[in-house]
């Protein structure tokens, strides 16, 4: 697949007070608000982050949506998912990063 057809993201929590976690597209990043988003998730803590078919991206999206409202009403200090979890659900979506190699 072509690096052009597809989509690095990100799913991380916030470091500060509030603790919540957001997704971010990295291609989908207005030149406006790049630098203050890209910082926003530099500052959390990384979570599960991959790529996703351009094809397929509304559909992750949703998926990861869920995800993250799942995440954010659980209990603060108990707010978890297993990685394995997180890639079964998006699994449907999911394709190698530029330098992956497949197992």
């Amino acid at each position: 697949m072509a690096a052009d057809e597809k989509t690095m993201f990100e799913i991380y929590r916030e470091s500060d007070y509030n603790r919540a976690f957001h997704c971010i597209f990295y291609t989908e990043l207005e030149e406006h608000a790049r630098e203050k988003e890209i910082a926003r998730a530099a500052a959390g803590e990384t979570v599960y982050s991959g790529f996703v078919a351009d094809e397929r991206k509304h559909a992750a999206r949703e998926e990861i949506e869920r995800i993250i409202d799942e995440l954010n009403a659980m209990d603060e200090d108990e707010a978890n998912m297993p990685r394995a979890e997180i890639e079964r659900r998006l699994a449907p979506y999911l394709v190698l990063g530029p330098g992956a190699l497949a197992h």
